[in-house]
């Protein structure tokens, strides 16, 4: 028995969760989200306690199972309380802007990257005196802000050296020794 899938998922008070035609609507203060699943499981809904219940013990509903409790249980929590994503820009002349909807990246290369950002994601750089610029995201969407994140990480990943480029607030790199000294 799948030990992510059989457990309950508690609705706060100011979250209304639908199910219906294989689509799990959830709302919530911060927005909307949908999730599509098979139509097979049963999603039951009582007492501000969402539970789902396989339909047979296949390995493909086995995998499932957790998968929709999982996805549901992010649903909830993002329309609920959001979804938070750090990122520090670390490099000698490294910047980051935001502007709206718009994130501007100088990251030692001949030009800016300007990356625009979904509506449903906000974003936020601060810089602060001696130290790195920090981005922040936030959306009600964990996969779409994972995804924003990973997509700005890519732009300069970390290098091993120096550790130079766009790390996560609190990631801890593995450093490797320079070349050395020959006598």
């Amino acid at each position: 028995m799948s030990r992510i899938g059989k457990l309950p998922i508690p609705i706060p008070d100011k979250v209304q969760v639908t199910y219906q035609d294989g689509v799990v609507k959830v709302k919530g203060v911060l927005g909307e989200l949908s999730q599509k699943i098979d139509p097979t499981f049963k999603v039951i809904i009582e007492n501000n306690v969402l539970t789902i219940e396989r339909p047979s013990d296949e390995k493909q509903h086995r995998a499932l199972h957790g998968l929709y409790r999982s996805l549901i249980n992010n649903m909830v929590i993002g329309v609920s309380q959001g979804w938070t994503i750090q990122q520090e820009v670390v490099g000698v002349g490294y910047k980051a802007e935001a502007n709206g909807q718009l994130l501007t990246l100088s990251l030692g290369y001949s030009h800016d990257i300007i990356f625009e950002m979904p509506k449903e994601v906000t974003v936020t750089a601060v810089t602060e005196r001696r130290g790195n610029p920090i981005i922040t995201l936030k959306s009600a969407d964990k996969q779409l802000v994972g995804q924003i994140a990973a997509k700005i990480r890519s732009y300069r990943e970390p290098e091993p050296y120096k550790g130079k480029g766009i790390k996560f607030v609190g990631e801890v790199l593995r450093r490797k020794a320079g070349k050395s000294a020959a006598k």
